[in-house]
């Protein structure tokens, strides 16, 4: 039970934390970046199968944090992740 009590303390901790440096670097206006990623357009086929279409490059605003989308930014990617997987597959 005490390590799990250990467990939220410190994911909330390293919550607590992201979200501060990233409410600094938005203050000071570098929270956000931009990243230029593959655009691919997914259309589904019969049987389960799937046809793909690129449709050329986009830049997608990301934040500069740790944590994923949602937590604690609502909706942002942080650049990381989107610079790790560069193609956006739109279904």
């Amino acid at each position: 039970m005490r390590a799990l009590m250990y467990l939220a303390i410190a994911v909330a901790t390293v919550w607590a934390a992201d979200w501060l440096v990233w409410q600094g670097r938005t203050i000071a206006g570098s929270g956000y970046g931009s990243v230029s990623v593959d655009r691919v357009v997914v259309a589904p086929l019969k049987n389960n199968k799937e046809e793909y279409y690129p449709d050329g490059r986009m830049v997608i605003r990301c934040t500069r944090s740790l944590l994923p989308e949602g937590l604690p930014q609502v909706g942002g990617r942080p650049c990381w992740w989107v610079e790790r997987n560069p193609v956006l597959f739109d279904r």
